[in-house]
């Protein structure tokens, strides 16, 4: 498959269209390659330099990532911006992006996979940004204790960046917002969820949350949102046999 042919799968399974108002990112297909075909797709979070020299090494064709180059802000091709195309020309790769898209999606997003890793059923829409829901919430057949969602959520022993254990410790509904979702605690809070899971807080949820009876889960931004983009792997490797590989570049954040 060359780049083109892989941006029409990957855009046909998480559909950017529906996101192009919304979404500050220029999804799709952001740096194109010299036409020739692709065995091997690497799969990363973040379009940084160390997951282009990685992707390299791998022997990839084509990097998706999560946070991708471009957003809505046109940049000059500059300093460290420079040194990072230039490594994907120099390479012939191909770089495609998937923001809300991947947050979105409900059997590769991030969160309907967050959710399908705790065990979550009836899920709903969940986590409204610029009037589009991105995240999930659901519930479990029988009340589940906060460490146990805990250890679902981290089954490779990672631990998550806080813990806010101010709800009941037996869950029965939470939301599920990836990345830097802070703010979607109140959404939580209004529907009277035993728990929100997030990548990253504030301060300022800390005292709302304990006065309003709520936990909340900080796994990660790096870590809530390193799913998604394994499961779209996955199903690019099966519907289309081509070679993928995950790179891991952890920022501990």
């Amino acid at each position: 498959m060359t780049a083109v042919d892989l941006d029409r799968w990957l855009s046909g399974v998480l559909k950017p269209e529906m996101f192009a108002e919304a979404d500050p990112s220029r999804n799709g297909l952001q740096v194109d390659n010299d036409g020739r075909d692709i065995s091997c797709v690497a799969f990363a979070v973040d379009a940084c330099r160390d997951s282009f020299e990685r992707a390299a090494a791998a022997g990839a064709g084509m990097l998706v990532v999560h946070h991708g180059l471009f957003w809505k802000e046109a940049e000059c091709v500059t300093g460290p911006l420079y040194q990072r195309i230039k490594t994907l020309f120099d390479n012939n790769i191909a770089l495609y992006a998937s923001h809300l898209p991947l947050d979105a999606h409900p059997l590769v997003g991030h969160n309907a996979g967050l959710a399908a890793r705790i065990g979550l059923e009836r899920l709903e829409p969940f986590g409204i940004w610029r009037g589009l829901p991105i995240g999930f919430k659901g519930f479990f057949s029988e009340p589940v204790h906060l460490d146990v969602v805990l250890s679902r959520l981290f089954p490779d022993g990672k631990k998550p960046l806080a813990v806010l254990p101010f709800g009941q410790q037996n869950v029965c509904s939470v939301g599920i917002v990836s990345g830097g979702a802070s703010d979607e605690v109140w959404q939580a809070i209004d529907e009277k969820l035993d728990l929100f899971i997030t990548g990253e807080i504030s301060h300022e949820i800390y005292h709302p949350s304990q006065e309003h009876g709520i936990s909340v889960i900080a796994g990660g931004h790096y870590q809530t949102e390193t799913v998604g983009l394994k499961l779209l792997s996955e199903k690019l490797a099966l519907e289309t046999g081509l070679e993928t590989v995950f790179i891991d570049v952890p920022t501990g954040l």
